[in-house]
């Protein structure tokens, strides 16, 4: 669920639902945007009623574990795990987490810094998803000229996970193939080397040159062959979900109250 989407969680549940899916993951600051969001034991409440299971995305915007300004990297590191709480409350599967970055201009010893900060943020993030008791998720993230982000390749999301000391079960993997795309990799080569450890999959499409998140049109190969968990639909609006399945559904009602 993405704020530009304007509706209500329980609409945009009702929605999903009636296009036959059973799944539903929250963008945690997309969330904090509307103002009849609700809770994490409501979320849990409504995902049971309607019968859906759950994932929650940690924030991603105005953040960074992977700052070389340690402020930054604290403050980061904790919206995570309140990210975490809230999914402990709302009965989630997994939260999905990205691995932080630097942009590609800065020095090399504020690279070197960065990445030795990326690294403490993922093992204190792991260490409490595995005292709260949900999965952390690392996803891998499309290539960017300007940005060294640090999961782009199956190699270097390897290397992220494997500086964490932690039972893996608490730290898996998210899959998103439209990342894996514009970068260049094939998401079968993630499949090879993280195998049963993907527990999340972000699915979309796009046209080899930017992460365009357009509509999949025919998941079920991937599906069928990415031993995830959950899957989600990642796109940018509420027609596009319905775009990638067979289902047909009336629109949820947008806007929020006081809008004109």
């Amino acid at each position: 669920m993405d704020i530009r989407y304007g509706t209500t969680v329980e609409a945009f549940v009702r929605y999903v639902t009636d296009l036959g899916l059973d799944h539903v993951e929250f963008k945690r600051e997309y969330l904090a945007g509307h103002p009849d969001t609700p809770g994490p034991r409501a979320v849990r409440e409504l995902c049971e009623r309607y019968d859906v299971s759950v994932t929650y995305h940690a924030p991603f915007r105005d953040w960074n574990t992977g700052s070389y300004d340690e402020v930054v990297r604290q403050d980061s590191v904790e919206r995570v795990k309140r990210t975490l709480d809230d999914a402990a409350d709302a009965g989630a599967e997994a939260v999905v987490v990205h691995g932080g970055s630097v942009p590609e201009r800065y020095p090399e010893w504020v690279h070197e810094q960065a990445w030795e900060s990326a690294k403490r943020s993922l093992a204190e993030c792991a260490e409490y998803a595995q005292l709260v008791g949900v999965p952390l998720c690392l996803e891998n993230q499309p290539f960017d000229e300007t940005t060294r982000r640090y999961t782009t390749t199956p190699d270097d999301l390897a290397a992220l996970l494997e500086s964490v000391d932690v039972i893996p079960e608490y730290l898996g993997v998210t899959l998103d193939v439209g990342h894996a795309k514009v970068t260049g990799e094939d998401w079968r080569d993630f499949v090879d080397r993280f195998g049963d450890r993907i527990r999340v999959c972000h699915l979309h499409d796009n046209d080899g040159t930017a992460d365009q998140h357009d509509p999949l049109s025919a998941p079920e190969p991937l599906i069928d062959a990415i031993p995830a968990d959950c899957f989600v639909f990642e796109m940018k609006s509420v027609a596009d979900v319905a775009a990638c399945t067979d289902g047909d559904a009336p629109l949820p009602e947008t806007g929020v109250p006081g809008d004109d």
